[in-house]
């Protein structure tokens, strides 16, 4: 049941939400880098060679520092007394259920690099390991444990920064769901003006680059695929032809929104990669896959330590930059992307939920799926089975339908794969736009749809040019670049979100509620409060105060505000009522007031302890979105309730330099 202000026909909304700054700004920076690639792609393969190289020598210890903090630091938080906060109010609930949550992290996180790097990567490691010598036993050992490094824990943890911060600082204290607002505890209402802009900017920059180099990936593996069974030549003219046709189905799935078209084709997605999975599995030495699976995880965490700080520092080789760099500045790139997309859809989780889910569920099931194929390919090479060595060597793309010709029914799980393929193209796009938009909209509520389709576009047609500019190198060049500053972003996150969880632990608020100075309910006598303190109220005088003081108190509110031109809605939930007031990209502010029951003292209700019986009692409880903590309002006049909401209002439009 909803109460609300009349909404805008389709035809009085407006035609464009955006935050001007950043859109305008970040779509002119994405425009620049389309037109230099496409008019000089000579030029721009030599620039991107340059700059890869120069990132790689002179900022590589930073990478590698860097997401070492990330894990640490994620793994802190889970092991705390942090782990018990919740990502929103104290009462929320998550929206989605496990098998939804998990299918839509599993998409948006990896997908498309899974079926592009489960073969190609552990062959090319065991072939041309960092030291000792390829193709031996000891280098199938070793490549899987390489292979599980660059995709494990630490790729989890950079999105795990991210999107923690946004979930907590979005869904607990009320601010917009943008990059910037990680960075609240350290620069404050500043996050409104340039600084916000420039931050949110690189994000728009590094996920466009991110999503873009993901795409790349996804078309060249289907080009080869539609090759493999169709004989469809490999060329970039197909590609971008490609490109094209897939990007088309993005925007269709962009317009149906997160609730059915990204939630469904991500579920569509966790189904077809399972059937995958388990058909080689089976198909294949099973045994020694299960096997090879315990064998590998455990090198891995014997591992992890010495991996996570080795830069190959006394003998020097390509070999960091073309793999464990590359893949830190492409998780990085990402992290806006896959941290604003995991923030969104778990709101009302615990900070230890959170963590532990999106820790080690995803990364048990990107073990499992390296192993199977990883390992299957390693295996037929080493026996003769067929040459995989050389035929990643020749075309990486075409790796994945090797190894599954080496399988029966060969054509129809080449035919699963190539499905797999396009539909996780699909879901990166359309989520990368998603949250693009949500971004360059400030967080708006119901931007218009032609603004998220714009950005599916974009992430294609840059994918097109980084194809034309350079291929495979040129991808890893737009990772590599777009991560940078966002890394030093990043570590000023964490250290602003420890700071947030230390205030609310010690129960301020980090001048995220009502400034020190404005008083508490005016206008309540100690007799008044007295009385309500010591007063027992069973259930229905509570709900019969939310429907009358409290919902009166709201109505007169909200009909102030749509005479200054605001648009309040009043919200009737369950045992609960809350004022919503939007204010674009600056966020929405909420008062709530809530039934809340509690177990009677063993003073009260005499005549029910008698009787066998556990009496509760009832309080009404108010918070608003600004992270104050709830506080008792039972007894409350209508007049006394207002100026409670109103105090915490001025708060919030005083913080967000509304005032």
């Amino acid at each position: 049941m909803t109460d609300a202000a009349p909404k805008p026909t389709a035809a009085a909304r407006p035609r464009m939400q955006v935050n001007p700054p950043v859109f305008f700004i970040s779509a002119g920076l994405i425009l620049a880098f389309v037109l230099f690639g496409a008019l000089f792609p000579a030029e721009a393969g030599r620039a991107f060679d340059a700059l890869q190289a120069k990132i790689v020598h002179d900022f590589g210890w930073f990478y590698i520092l860097s997401v070492a903090i990330f894990l640490i630091f994620v793994i802190f938080l889970m092991l705390s007394r942090y782990g018990d906060v919740k990502l929103g109010p104290d009462d929320s609930e998550p929206e989605y259920s496990y098998l939804s949550w998990f299918a839509m992290l599993f998409s948006a996180g990896m997908g498309i690099g899974l079926l592009f790097f489960g073969v190609a990567e552990p062959i090319q490691h065991y072939a041309k390991p960092p030291v000792g010598e390829g193709s031996t036993v000891e280098a199938a050992r070793q490549a899987m444990v390489l292979t599980f490094f660059h995709w494990g824990l630490h790729a989890w943890a950079i999105y795990l920064v991210v999107g923690l911060a946004l979930a907590y600082f979005a869904f607990r204290r009320g601010l917009p769901l943008t990059l910037r607002s990680g960075l609240f505890p350290l620069i404050g209402k500043h996050i409104h003006g340039p600084a916000g802009h420039a931050i949110d900017i690189f994000a728009v920059l590094g996920t466009m680059f991110g999503v873009a180099t993901s795409l790349g990936f996804g078309v060249l593996q289907v080009n080869a695929g539609f090759s493999h069974l169709f004989g469809l030549p490999v060329n970039p003219t197909v590609q971008i032809v490609l490109i094209a046709v897939i990007t088309g189905m993005a925007t269709l799935s962009a317009g149906t929104g997160l609730d059915k078209g990204v939630k469904r084709l991500s579920e569509l997605n966790i189904i077809l990669a399972i059937a995958l999975l388990v058909f080689v599995l089976f198909a294949g030495s099973t045994v020694f896959l299960l096997q090879a699976f315990v064998q590998n995880v455990g090198a891995y965490l014997g591992a992890v330590v010495q991996r996570t700080f080795r830069m190959y520092a006394y003998e020097p080789n390509a070999w960091l930059g073309d793999w464990t760099l590359f893949y830190w500045g492409w998780w990085i790139s990402w992290s806006p992307f896959v941290g604003m997309f995991i923030a969104r859809i778990s709101r009302g989780r615990t900070i230890r939920e959170f963590i532990g889910g999106v820790l080690l569920v995803p990364v048990l099931f990107t073990f499992l799926w390296m192993t199977v194929f990883g390992n299957t390919a390693i295996a037929l090479d080493l026996g003769g089975a067929a040459p995989i060595v050389q035929t990643v060597a020749d075309n990486i793309p075409v790796a994945l339908f090797e190894v599954l010709e080496q399988l029966p029914f060969s054509t129809i799980a080449s035919g699963l794969a190539t499905l797999l393929i396009v539909t996780f193209f699909v879901t990166s796009a359309d989520s990368g736009a998603l949250v693009i938009d949500m971004i360059t909209s400030g967080a708006a509520p119901n931007p218009p749809v032609w603004q998220r389709i714009f950005w599916a576009v974009c992430a294609g047609v840059v994918a097109a040019v980084l194809l034309l500019a350079g291929g495979l190198q040129a991808l890893q060049t737009a990772a590599l670049a777009s991560a940078l500053p966002f890394a030093i972003v990043m570590l000023l996150i964490c250290y602003g979100l420890l700071r947030a969880l230390q205030t609310e632990a010690r129960g301020t608020s980090m001048d995220l509620s009502i400034a020190a100075d404005t008083p508490p309910a005016t206008g309540l006598s100690w007799q008044q409060r007295l009385a309500s303190i010591t007063g027992f109220y069973d259930r229905p005088e509570i709900e019969s105060f939310l429907g009358d003081t409290v919902r009166q108190a709201f109505e007169a509110v909200a009909a102030q505000m749509r005479d200054s031109g605001l648009a309040p809605e009043l919200v009737v939930g369950e045992d609960r009522l809350d004022l919503d007031v939007p204010h674009g990209d600056r966020g929405v502010f909420r008062y709530t007031v809530r039934a809340r029951s509690f177990r009677s003292p063993s003073f009260a209700w005499a005549e029910a302890r008698e009787a066998g019986q556990e009496r509760r009692h009832y309080r009404a409880m108010a918070y608003s979105s600004e992270g104050d903590q709830q506080h008792d309002v039972t007894g409350y006049t209508r007049d006394q309730l207002i100026n409670d909401l109103v105090n915490r209002y001025a708060g919030f439009r005083h913080v967000r330099r509304l005032a």
